[in-house]
């Protein structure tokens, strides 16, 4: 046995400690299934050309009860639409009508989309919430909310900020919760696994049948949809952090006691969220899952893969042993069953820990399958509960970070604001040197930024400190009388420099936090689709981008669970320019934003040709699927004729799930549309730091 690891049947186990609609779509896999979630088909879903659809199709109800439940879904509906009104001017009171619609949207979308998969039980409940709906509406009327007072399981909602759609979220509101009181609550995060049916009606069915795997004492557990199952990533990232935001915007919740928990899928989102986000929370219990793309599709998936450069280099995104001396901020207690496949992914993560020093605690459920046995999650408990009663540490004397991309980009104070060259290790090392100054050594770093928030910077307030930046000695600003302390460095030439903490920034475009790409990037903020007014140059180009627009709606909607905001060109306005990441759709014969800004994207396109990088090709039967900065705000992205890369193949296994197509791609459309791309790709890569195509 690994000296990194216990088994549970041993209660006083001695382990390490660790130191520091015309496409069929699909959802994802993270392998095997949990105890009451549906399972992968294994090889049978390596086959590309013929996928299972996702969610997958439901079965028929009796017409009176889908007469019913329609009839239902209109007078909620209707409600809803008259307290939106009556509540425009009560703020309070309005915040809350997402945990209204969130019943409304159950009903309605498992109506819609015919997403009844057990229509005995899911029928009688789908009329159930119909009922909770409007008793929550009727309350809010009255000018009350008790459920935001209640303890025990608690539906909330929200509305999100991708797309405006409303999302719920579960609680395990503890019974010491008291409305107005100033006690704050250590919250665990718990992830769900893997669900092909798992429907807004099936997950509020389940939340409010089950509490979850833990409910430690006096603490909150708040429960992601995530937008259906994506483990986390890209739109179910973000819905995970505006649930905690939601949450913590209405009940005292301790920042600095955030816990992330979750099995299966929920142990892959659980690693994605430890690794890439360590310093925020306090502790992280991962449990099966997955960590990384390729080798556990080889293993688990028996998969052989052939990924493009580019998708090679996306998996730096998501794969977490690349990010795992990030562990060191955040104490982590991982789980295996002995004899589950999905154990891959904790020994690869002990692997990759151990060649960073780091000696990972690896608790191991005797002869146990995909499942926890109870004696290991007696021992996770009593490891989370004591490391969570010392809290996050906020300002750790030693910061060790690394990233492949500005997408993730902070650790503890330490900030990351440029690299030399995206998806490059890149790593940054700082340490307190005493109160006297501060040590960091860097790779692959052109700007970065040091912060300590008030209160936590152990340096000398009388003394201007030392900065050694890779063996280059600088003096930075005092820490302010707050003991709050602010730095910012440069490289130019080779060489640091301080930057003076309200100058710009360097000048002219240049990749920055949530403007570096991928393709993907765009719709993990707010986006707008925009169709074009016109009739496009060309048929074979102008039926293609038709059918790729609505294959993007379409798909959005069933996996990520949202209605994408949609509009013409010519209605698009100065305010959602201001607003959203735009989604251009066509050519610039059709789509009257694209020929606006065409002279300032760095690709030449007219009738007959599109150019990029030196290259060209024939623009009869090629379009571009690009990401850049928005010439009109370039604080926002503009894409050209893409949705989310990955398609219904990828839906199959959730670690496939991942970015496919890099910064631009030159797709020739003649050739058909395959449940892996829009098109053949006849070109891909990245722009440069500046946002410049490589040249040919």
């Amino acid at each position: 046995m690994n000296a990194s690891q216990c088994r549970s049947d041993r209660p006083a186990a001695s382990t390490s400690k660790f130191p520091a609609n015309r496409w069929i779509l699909a959802a994802l896999l993270v392998g095997a299934c949990s105890l009451r979630q549906a399972c992968a088909d294994g090889v049978a879903d390596n086959k590309a050309e013929n996928v299972r659809r996702q969610p997958p199709p439901g079965k028929p109800i009796a017409e009176a009860d889908r007469t019913e439940l329609e009839r239902g879904v209109a007078e909620l509906g209707q409600e809803i639409s008259s307290l939106g009104r009556e509540l425009a001017n009560r703020p309070p009171l309005m915040a809350l009508l997402p945990d209204v619609q969130v019943f409304h949207k159950a009903v309605a979308w498992a109506l819609q989309n015919d997403e009844f998969y057990n229509p005995t039980n899911e029928v009688a409940f789908a009329k159930d919430l119909l009922r909770q709906g409007l008793e929550r509406a009727r309350h809010l009327r009255e000018g009350r909310s008790p459920w935001t007072t209640a303890t025990g399981l608690i539906v909330r909602g929200y509305a999100s900020r991708l797309d405006g759609s409303v999302q719920p979220y579960g609680l395990v509101v503890p019974a010491s919760f008291q409305s107005g009181a100033a006690t704050q609550h250590r919250l665990d995060f718990w992830f769900h696994g893997r669900g092909e049916t798992l429907t807004e009606l099936s997950f509020i069915r389940d939340l409010q049948r089950s509490a979850g795997e833990f409910t430690p004492k006096d603490a909150f557990v708040l429960h992601p949809y995530s937008r259906y199952c994506n483990g986390q990533k890209l739109a179910g990232e973000v819905d995970a952090f505006e649930a905690l935001e939601h949450a913590q915007r209405n009940y005292p919740i301790d920042a600095n006691r955030l816990v992330v928990r979750g099995f299966s899928l929920g142990g892959a989102a659980c690693w994605h969220m430890t690794v890439h986000h360590a310093s925020r929370w306090a502790a992280s219990a991962p449990g099966a899952g997955f960590s990384e793309t390729a080798d556990f599709l080889k293993i688990f998936q028996k998969e052989s893969l052939q990924p493009s450069a580019a998708e090679q280099t996306l998996w730096h995104w998501y794969d977490c042993p690349d990010y795992v001396v990030n562990l060191t901020h955040c104490p982590t207690v991982v789980y295996s069953g002995e004899n589950d496949s999905q154990k891959q992914a904790a020994d690869i993560m002990v692997q990759a820990a151990s060649r960073e020093g780091l000696e990972l605690t690896h608790v191991i459920g005797a002869k146990a399958g995909h499942h926890y046995t109870p004696d290991a999650k007696a021992e996770i408990n009593r490891r989370i509960d004591s490391i969570v009663a010392r809290g996050r540490e906020i300002a750790p004397r030693h910061v060790r970070f690394a990233t492949w991309t500005l997408k993730y980009n902070q650790m503890a104070w330490v900030t990351v604001d440029a690299l030399e060259h995206h998806w490059q290790e890149t790593r940054v090392d700082a340490s307190l040197q005493g109160d006297a100054g501060v040590e960091v050594t860097t790779r692959n770093v052109a700007e970065l930024t040091l912060e300590m928030p008030a209160g936590f910077c152990a340096l000398d307030p009388l003394k201007s400190p030392k900065v050694s930046i890779d063996g280059q000695a600088l003096m930075a600003a005092k820490p302010a009388s707050d003991r709050s302390w602010l730095a910012r460095f440069e490289k130019r030439g080779g060489e640091w420099k301080v930057r003076a903490p309200n100058t710009p920034a360097t000048e002219g475009l240049r990749k920055r936090h949530n403007l570096q790409g991928p393709i993907d990037d765009a719709f993990m903020e707010s986006f707008l689709m925009v169709k074009p007014s016109g009739e496009g140059w060309h048929g074979t180009t102008r039926d293609w981008a038709q059918g790729e627009f609505q294959h993007a709606v379409e798909h959005w909607r069933r996996h990520f669970r949202g209605d994408a905001r949609v509009k013409e060109d010519r209605d698009v306005s100065d305010k959602d320019i201001a607003a959203h990441n735009l989604v251009l759709w066509g050519d610039p014969g059709s789509n009257k934003i694209l020929e606006r800004i065409l002279p300032s994207l760095p690709i030449q396109w007219d009738k007959s040709k599109l150019r990029l990088g030196g290259s060209e090709w024939d623009a009869t039967r090629h379009m571009p699927a690009l990401i850049f900065p928005n010439p009109l705000n370039p604080a926002r992205y503009v894409v050209l004729n893409s949705g989310f890369t990955f398609r219904e193949y990828d839906y199959l296994n959730n670690a496939r799930q991942v970015a496919k197509l890099p910064d631009y791609a030159i797709l020739d459309v003649s050739k058909p549309a395959t449940s892996r791309f829009a098109g053949e790709v006849a070109s891909e890569g990245f722009f440069d730091e500046s946002w410049r195509a490589p040249s040919r």
